[in-house]
């Protein structure tokens, strides 16, 4: 197979009953995950969580105390990372700098004694796959950050791995930069068909190119789904705060409603039952301002963000943001004006820790 062609049969990555600690810290509990073939899956999570630590237990430069990593069925725990079958691109990139392009995407595969003939092909192939073939004699210095990162990729696909992994690739570039390179992914890994796994902290990238995201917390799995099943239902209080703007309000839960600290009551919607300690969880777009409302608060602040006009409010000790579509010409609430907020029952979610 050469990097442009798209692999028959993509592998899985099955993940059982991963733990790891260095020496009493836990860095990860009791990890359980399927990765589907040909999947573009994200680690995403807070800075100390464990998804880099995962990340590189798939490749083998780290080994769990116990469980066991398994690509395309067979157990690859143990294994030195040459013997894994998988590619990592580093969150530096880690490209030689005194060698041309050309030469550090062959890196590789002169390691592995490939032919020469055959090293020549395939890095022609791989930099024009990544849309660099005209830049393979420039130094890394010479290039843009952008362009580093797809000689990176280039270097990696080059060997053929089963598993493109990739740990935090678009860190080193600016926002402008991160949106044009992460489209350019997505649209190689669908080329490639390789199985992917991408670890970043930004639930944006992680959203705009993955088809299933792992969202991590103090070295467990919080919730497994598809960015808008995250978005949408999260299964606690975790995900519902780390993916996206969202409002969090204690209360009480008593004759089929919801009762906040300052009295208001919002209905329960049909078959909702709160779990134990719930709090109440909407996010911004889901609510609107209307004057005789069940939850009443005051106006601290307002943004106009274009789309819409952001309004942060405070309702008795909590505050709380809704987000209301721009109509050129309407009216709009003032700082200081007391309004209230209307909530519809069944986009209110009741979740626990």
């Amino acid at each position: 197979m050469t990097p442009t062609e798209r692999p028959a049969a993509p592998v899985d990555v099955r993940i059982e009953g991963v733990e790891l600690a260095y020496g009493t810290t836990r860095v990860l509990k009791g990890i359980d995950l399927e990765i589907r073939p040909g999947e573009f899956f994200a680690f995403l999570g807070p800075s100390g969580c464990g998804k880099t630590t995962l990340l590189r237990l798939i490749a083998g430069f780290a080994e769990a105390d116990r469980g066991s990593v398994r690509i395309g069925g067979t157990d690859v725990s143990g294994r030195p990372p040459w013997k894994r079958d998988v590619g990592l691109v580093f969150q530096s990139y880690a490209l030689w700098p005194h060698l041309t392009v050309a030469a550090n995407v062959a890196f590789g595969l002169e390691e592995r004694r490939v032919p020469r003939p055959e090293i020549e092909r395939r890095v022609q192939a791989a930099l024009e796959l990544v849309g660099l073939a005209h830049l393979a004699g420039r130094r890394p210095s010479q290039l843009s950050g952008g362009q580093q990162q797809r000689v990176a990729v280039a270097r990696t696909i080059v060997v053929e791995p089963k598993v493109l992994l990739l740990d935090e690739p678009l860190s080193n570039l600016d926002a402008k930069m991160r949106v044009s390179v992460r489209r350019e992914l997505h649209a190689l890994q669908r080329r490639l068909g390789l199985t992917t796994i991408f670890v970043t902290h930004d639930q944006e990238e992680a959203n705009s190119i993955c088809d299933r995201i792992a969202v991590m917390e103090a070295g467990s799995i919080r919730q497994v789904g598809t960015p808008m099943e995250l978005y949408e239902r999260p299964a606690n209080l975790f995900v519902a705060g780390f993916l996206g703007a969202a409002n969090i309000l204690d209360g009480t839960v008593a004759s089929g409603a919801f009762t906040l600290a300052g009295g208001a009551r919002i209905p329960l919607a049909a078959g909702a039952v709160p779990p134990p300690g719930a709090k109440l969880m909407f996010r911004p777009q889901h609510a609107s301002l209307a004057a005789d409302a069940p939850i009443a608060g005051t106006i601290v602040h307002r943004e106009f963000l274009g789309a819409t006009v952001r309004y942060a409010l405070r309702v008795g000790e909590s505050d709380v943001v809704v987000d209301v579509p721009f109509q050129s010409g309407g009216d709009l609430h003032d700082v200081g004006a007391h309004v209230g907020i209307a909530l519809p029952p069944e986009r209110a979610l009741y979740l626990a820790d």
